[in-house]
C-alpha cells in the first residue's frame, strides 16, 4: 500500500488524534494563564486537575456500551464531545467550577482513547500494516501546532477563555474529519456467552509500559512551559516552545518508527527509547536556560514517542484475535492512568521539591520500562 492510501485509510484516526493533541498541547501551553486565573500555586493547580483522571477512567469504563449504541458513529462522537470539552477550563475563572471543567475534558479524553486506540488496532489486523506510530505522530503534530498558536495568541493579548475556545473550534473540524461510511469497532464488549477468551499478562504489561510512557510525556508536556517561564526566566512565547519542540521531535521521531517498524525488534526499540527519554528528562532538569531546556525536551521526545506506540503494537500483536479490541482497550485504561495521573503528581512533586526534581523523578520513572519489556517478551511463547 502506498503512502498516500495509508494515510486516506487511516484518516478517521489520524483526525482522532490530531483533535486531542490540539486540546491538550493547547492547555499545556495556556497553563501559566490558567494558573494566574486561578491565583494557586504549582501544588494547589495539581490538586484542582486531580479529578481529570478519575473522570477519564471512569469514561473509558463506558467506552464499550458506547461504541456499541453509537455504533460507526462512535469516534467522531467522542472527538465531538471532547472539542467542546477542551473549550470549558478557559472559561472557568472561579476556582470550584475549574475542577468540574477539567473533569469534563478528561471524560471526553478517556472515551476518545479507547475507541481511536482500539479503531487503530482493527485498521492495522484488516490490511496488515503498522500504523500505531503513525496515528501517534499526528497526536504529536497537532499538540505541537496548537501549543505554538497558543503562544502566539498569548502573545497577542488574548486570554484563556479565548484561546481554548478558538481552539476547540479547530478540534471540531477534526471530528467531522473523524467520520467514515464502516467505522463500527467490533470486539470491545466482552460476550456473555462465556466464550470470551482470557486476556492474559499482555495488556497488563503493555499497559504498565504504557502508563510510564504517558506519565513521562504527558507531565512533561503540560509542566514544560511552566518550568521555562518561572524557573527559568522565559517569556510566554519562548515557554509555549517547550511543549512545542517536545510534541514536534516526538512527532518526527514517531514517523521514524513507521519505518522501524518491521525492520527493529519492537523491544529493542523499547530499550532504546527509554534510555534516550530518561537522558532527555536529567538535561531539562539540569537546564540553566530555556535554550538547554529545549535540547532536553527534544532528547526526552525522541526516546518517548516510540515507547507507547510500540507497545499498543505489541498488545494487538500477542493478543488473540477475537480478544484484540478488548485488550487494547485494557492497556490503554491501564496506560493513561499515567497520562492523566502524571501532570498532577508532577505538580505535587514541583509544589513539594520544585520543577527540576520533577523532571528527575521522571528520568527515574522510565527506567522503569527496562524491567517490563523482558516480562513483555516472554509472553509470545
Amino acid at each position: 500500500m502506498s503512502s498516500l492510501s495509508t494515510l486516506a485509510f487511516a484518516r478517521p484516526a489520524i483526525a482522532a488524534f490530531v483533535a486531542m493533541g490540539i486540546g491538550w498541547g493547547t492547555f499545556a501551553a495556556i497553563l501559566p494563564d490558567l494558573k494566574v486565573m486561578l491565583g494557586v500555586d504549582e501544588g494547589q493547580l495539581g490538586l484542582l486537575i486531580f479529578l481529570t483522571p478519575i473522570a477519564a477512567i471512569t469514561a473509558m469504563f463506558a467506552a464499550p456500551a458506547f461504541g456499541a449504541v453509537t455504533g460507526r458513529s462512535a469516534l467522531p462522537l467522542a472527538v465531538m464531545l471532547m472539542a467542546l470539552a477542551f473549550a470549558l477550563p478557559g472559561q472557568a475563572s472561579a476556582l470550584w467550577l475549574f475542577p468540574l471543567a477539567m473533569a469534563c475534558a478528561g471524560a471526553a479524553t478517556g472515551l476518545t482513547d479507547i475507541l481511536m486506540n482500539a479503531r487503530v488496532s482493527a485498521m492495522e489486523s484488516a490490511r496488515g500494516l503498522h500504523l500505531m506510530n503513525l496515528t501517534h505522530a499526528a497526536y504529536s503534530f497537532g499538540y505541537a501546532g496548537a501549543a505554538i498558536l497558543t503562544g502566539v495568541l498569548r502573545g497577542a493579548g488574548w486570554g484563556p477563555g479565548w484561546v481554548m475556545g478558538t481552539m476547540s473550534v479547530l478540534a471540531l473540524i477534526c471530528a467531522a474529519l473523524a467520520i467514515e461510511r464502516d467505522g463500527r469497532i467490533d470486539g470491545l464488549r466482552k460476550p456473555k456467552d462465556g466464550t470470551a477468551l482470557p486476556l492474559g499478562l499482555v495488556p497488563v504489561i503493555g499497559g504498565a509500559i504504557v502508563l510510564i510512557a504517558f506519565m513521562t510525556e504527558n507531565a512533561s508536556e503540560n509542566w514544560s512551559a511552566l518550568h521555562i517561564e518561572k524557573t527559568l526566566g522565559g517569556s510566554p512565547e519562548q515557554g509555549a516552545l517547550g511543549p512545542a519542540a517536545l510534541a514536534l521531535t516526538m512527532g518526527f521521531a514517531r514517523l521514524g518508527g513507521q519505518w522501524l517498524a518491521g525492520k527493529v525488534s519492537p523491544f529493542n526499540i523499547l530499550r532504546a527509547g527509554a534510555v534516550i527519554a530518561a537522558i532527555g528528562a536529567l538535561i531539562v532538569a539540569a537546564a540553566a536556560s530555556p535554550a538547554w531546556a529545549y535540547l532536553g525536551f527534544i532528547i526526552t521526545g525522541i526516546g518517548a514517542s516510540v515507547l507507547a506506540p510500540t507497545a499498543f503494537s505489541l498488545v494487538g500483536q500477542l493478543s488473540q484475535p477475537e480478544a484484540r479490541a478488548r485488550a487494547v482497550a485494557r492497556a490503554t485504561m491501564l496506560g493513561y492512568f499515567g497520562y492523566f495521573v502524571g501532570p498532577p503528581l508532577l505538580g505535587l512533586i514541583a509544589g513539594s521539591f520544585g520543577l527540576r526534581m520533577a523532571f528527575v523523578f521522571a528520568a527515574i520513572l522510565v527506567g522503569a520500562v527496562f524491567l517490563l519489556v523482558p516480562l513483555l517478551a516472554r509472553q509470545r511463547t
